[in-house]
């Protein structure tokens, strides 16, 4: 049976390997925008770079609002959903130390400063959420 998450373990959950997040954020014309990220967990903040011409970078420049959710597709299947409103930076200094910490996370250690160097660049944002709401779901099928 279906059991909701207590903090401890949703903040586990996301973390967990290498998970990719499905980042939803609002068009222009008010319809959604779904793309993948990686993303790391700051506190109560989710942290992630994105281009600032890319389609989320605009979205998030124009409307913040974003849902970010993060899923085990194998059963008994788990999620979670976080809500909040994204805070730009382009701060080089920063963009590139979370680019990097990032980049350990999904490439290795061993490849965290390549990936840094790559994604910590002029044009590319530093994208921070405050979490506001969750929506935190284990064992669907048990």
């Amino acid at each position: 049976m279906a059991e909701k998450m207590t903090d401890e373990e949703w903040r586990a959950f996301v973390s967990d390997g290498t998970r990719t997040g499905k980042l939803s954020t609002v068009r222009a014309d008010g319809s959604p925008h779904v793309a993948p990220i990686w993303f790391l967990l700051d506190g109560d903040e989710v942290v992630f770079n994105t281009g600032k011409d890319t389609v989320k970078g605009r979205n998030l420049a124009r409307d913040g609002r974003v849902a970010l959710c993060v899923d085990d597709d194998r059963p008994p299947f788990h999620f979670v959903v976080l809500g909040g409103r994204a805070q730009l930076s382009e701060d080089l200094d920063e963009v590139r130390l979370w680019a990097t910490r990032i980049a350990a996370r999904y490439m290795g250690k061993d490849r965290a400063e390549e990936y840094g160097a790559r994604n910590g660049v002029p044009g590319e944002l530093l994208v921070r959420v405050r979490i506001d709401n969750v929506v935190a779901v284990r064992d669907l099928a048990a």
